[in-house]
């Protein structure tokens, strides 16, 4: 599996992996990323998209290269 196919599942491991300290605002959002495949998945009432879209607005402490093109894989899902 290419990168840029990457399930959200195995990006949100890689996050979890290199993200020593989660951002308790970030964490219900990665341990729902760690439920999805696709943009397309839904978690309880929530897309995909949006679970993505609010990580990503409370990951801003995550920080350094790594993180920086985890986030960047994650947006090019369409989020």
């Amino acid at each position: 599996m290419s990168k840029e196919n990457r399930s959200i599942r195995d990006i949100a491991l890689d996050i979890k992996k290199n993200w020593v300290k989660v951002n308790y605002a970030a964490k219900p959002y990665l341990d729902a990323m760690l439920e999805l495949d696709s943009i397309n998945d839904k978690y309880g009432f929530d897309n995909a998209r949006s679970i993505i879209l609010y990580f990503l607005s409370n990951a801003s402490s995550f920080k350094g290269e790594k993180a920086k093109a985890l986030k960047a894989e994650l947006k090019a899902l369409g989020a």
